[in-house]
């Protein structure tokens, strides 16, 4: 009697594991070093290792597979609104808060950091996105907590040293009683979503009141983010107006605070990522800022958080080509490797042409926030933050989508992080302001920002003269803006063209000659087009190779 034989596995393609996002990224280390972070580069290597070995993206997988649990109460029937997390979001956890993603810039504030730190945020979204969230809440809140004074709550004795600390505590504890402490964010409310001025929580002083003074707030937020972090910056309304409020998970010295998160939100993605439903039942809280600005109080924290959406973006961006490319390089169709087909090669190469022009501007964006006390840099990244946001996180939702159709049958089941990529693409073109938002601030950013144009001038001039269609592009752009009776009514169109037109020159100056051309024939002289119709008489060897070492 034979013996039964199982089939043999043959033509499939290994994970993509145990191998460094950064030494595999020659555009990012490009861009490190150009962007004045070169001395991280040893610190960003370690990390690049770290998020590529087999073991965090397993973490990776789980995390997001295993999510958040609210328990609201405990086993006696006390009120404790808790958040139960997979071991795997503490693994990843730990790593970005050992690293510093979550604060060091701000600590340590030498020249540079900002941009480290965004090649670094980078790298840890290609991993996995939902730990992005505390991480940039808390990076975007601690500045705004240095110049706070003292008050009902010390903010440099008690709060900034737990926010700096590099150790993980997920405890649901007392701030005296954890090694570390993250920020979340409570804004949007069911009336009001993005119109931020509509909010309906209110606040009540407990005594005086005013900036550092101590408030009763009763309402509801409709997306709260991370509701099991250890404090809570939440847009209430006192009779000056909308004003900015430091909710503590914990009251100090006293209970734990009145904010009862009624459910977790069941997201698209960003699975591992807890976000809920609260209401505050008097829910103490301490006035950040002045009564009535805080509105301009998380405008300022926004600018962080957005630019972080576009980092978070260009990871996607990157990690979906990255599979796609591993992917092609392995797999055998009509006798050659796929990554040796025509047509394959176009769409790969497209794809690393928007994935390096998103690298680019993130990075370029990141050095404008290391600068940011110098006026031209600070314009620059005033009106480039939610051009860049429109655009970059908008293409990754298509981008994820081509690299996934890339490994077909194998990309769109999820043993594979293509389809969790997908999932999580949309979040960031809708958290911190959806794409109609971004579109008008920018024009409003250029109405009121007098040193904007002429220092996107200076960022796009000196690419002129190198190829005809980037000249005509920004010729009929500076037109555009020229056409006030239409603005708004063109607001995507100039923000989208704005973004577009930095990504050009910022490869025209930077990249080689194959590229930048390729990518001005196909972004802005080729219009609207689908990934992979790639342009005839432009290659795609160089594309490739600075896509991944040896894929030319």
């Amino acid at each position: 009697m034979q013996a039964f034989s199982t089939h043999q596995v043959a033509n499939q393609v290994a994970p993509l594991e145990d191998y460094s996002l950064y030494d595999t990224d020659p555009v990012l280390r490009e861009a490190v070093v150009r962007e004045g972070a070169g001395a991280w580069q040893d610190e960003l290597r370690e990390h690049g290792a770290w998020l590529g070995r087999a073991q965090t993206l397993q973490a990776a997988e789980l995390a997001n597979r295993h999510g958040p649990i609210l328990h609201a109460y405990d086993r006696a029937g006390h009120r404790v609104d808790r958040i139960e997390f997979h071991p795997a979001w503490t693994q990843l956890m730990s790593g970005i808060v050992a690293r510093g993603l979550h604060s060091n810039a701000w600590l340590r504030r030498k020249p540079g950091a900002q941009a480290a730190r965004a090649a670094a945020y980078l790298m840890q979204g290609q991993a996995e996105a939902g730990t992005l969230c505390p991480t940039t809440m808390t990076h975007a809140a601690v500045p705004l907590l240095m110049r706070e004074p003292a008050g009902e709550l010390d903010y440099a004795r008690d709060w900034l040293p737990a926010l700096y600390a590099r150790e993980f505590d997920g405890a649901d504890a007392p701030l005296a009683r954890k090694r570390g402490a993250l920020i979340g964010m409570g804004l949007t409310e069911k009336q009001g979503g993005s119109d931020l001025r509509a909010v309906a929580t209110s606040a009540v002083p407990v005594g005086p009141g005013g900036r550092g003074r101590a408030y009763l707030l009763t309402g509801h937020k409709w997306f709260f983010s991370v509701p099991q972090a250890d404090a809570h910056l939440v847009l209430a309304r006192v009779d000056a107006g909308p004003s900015c409020f430091l909710v503590p998970r914990w009251i100090p010295d006293g209970p734990r605070n009145a904010v009862r998160v009624r459910r977790l939100k069941d997201k698209v993605g960003n699975r591992s990522n807890a976000s809920a439903e609260v209401e505050f039942e008097q829910a103490w809280g301490v006035m950040l800022g002045e009564p009535g600005r805080g509105m301009a109080v998380l405008l300022e924290m926004a600018a962080a958080t957005r630019l972080d959406c576009v980092l978070g973006s260009a990871a996607l961006l990157r990690q979906a080509l990255a599979q796609a490319l591993h992917h092609a390089a392995h797999r055998q169709a009509f006798g050659r490797r796929l990554l040796d087909q025509p047509v394959m090669r176009g769409v790969l190469a497209d794809l690393a042409l928007e994935s390096e022009a998103a690298t680019m501007l993130a990075m370029r964006l990141a050095r404008a926030a290391d600068h940011a006390d110098l006026p031209d840099e600070r314009a620059l990244l005033r009106v480039g933050t939610p051009a860049a946001k429109l655009w970059v996180c908008k293409r990754a939702i298509a981008a994820s989508a081509e690299a996934m159709e890339a490994l077909g049958g194998n990309g769109y089941v999820e043993e594979g992080p293509l389809g969790r990529i997908y999932r999580e693409a949309p979040v960031n073109a809708i958290w911190e302001g959806s794409g109609n938002i971004m579109a008008l601030d920018v024009l409003r950013a250029l109405g009121r920002e007098t040193e904007a144009l002429p220092a996107l001038r200076a960022e796009l001039d000196p690419a002129r003269g190198v190829l005809p269609g980037y000249d005509r592009a920004l010729a009929g752009w500076l037109a555009l803006l020229q056409d006030s009776a239409s603005a708004e009514p063109r607001a995507r169109q100039a923000a989208a063209g704005l973004a577009r037109l930095w990504q050009a020159a910022l490869l025209i100056r930077h990249a080689p000659s194959p590229v930048a051309a390729a990518f001005v024939a196909t972004r802005l002289e080729q219009g609207a087009a689908l990934f992979g119709e790639w342009p005839a008489g432009h290659e795609t060897g160089q594309v490739l190779a600075r896509a991944w070492p040896g894929m030319g």
